[in-house]
């Protein structure tokens, strides 16, 4: 598995902290961590993954970022939330939901998911599938 560059959407600074520590301990780099949609605008890098929480600093924006974000660079969605109920409709290069709170566990099996283009990573339990997840993605 190569290394990713991971954004993290998060309002919550001690959450954020967690990710972004699980993220390091991995292996993986972390690009940014963006609390609003103005934040976005500011990525010098394109991330390969990104976790994305729904409710952040400027209201339920995290599911627009996540559209965003897979427009714009093709990141794989990882959505990080206790509230999925409220995804609507997910970014088309999403593989899943980790709800919170979450296991460090989690974070690192949904990462390792997300990046396997060899299809040899089975689905780990803690991430929940889509209604229209991205088989495309995984169909290589």
């Amino acid at each position: 598995m190569n290394a990713a560059r991971v954004v993290i959407v998060e309002d919550e600074f001690l959450v954020a902290i967690q990710l972004e520590d699980i993220i390091l301990d991995c292996g993986h780099a972390v690009v940014a961590t963006v609390p609003d949609v103005a934040s976005v605008e500011a990525l010098c890098e394109a991330p390969t993954v990104a976790l994305v929480d729904l409710n952040l600093r400027d209201g339920p924006t995290g599911p627009g970022i996540a559209r965003l974000l897979c427009e714009r660079y093709g990141t794989r969605i990882i959505y990080v939330t206790a509230n999925s109920g409220q995804i609507g409709e997910p970014a088309s290069t999403a593989v899943g939901v980790v709800h919170k709170p979450f296991s460090r566990a989690a974070i690192e099996d949904a990462i390792a998911y997300a990046l396997d283009d060899t299809l040899t990573v089975r689905r780990p339990s803690e991430l929940q599938p889509l209604g229209n997840e991205a088989l495309l993605l995984r169909a290589g």
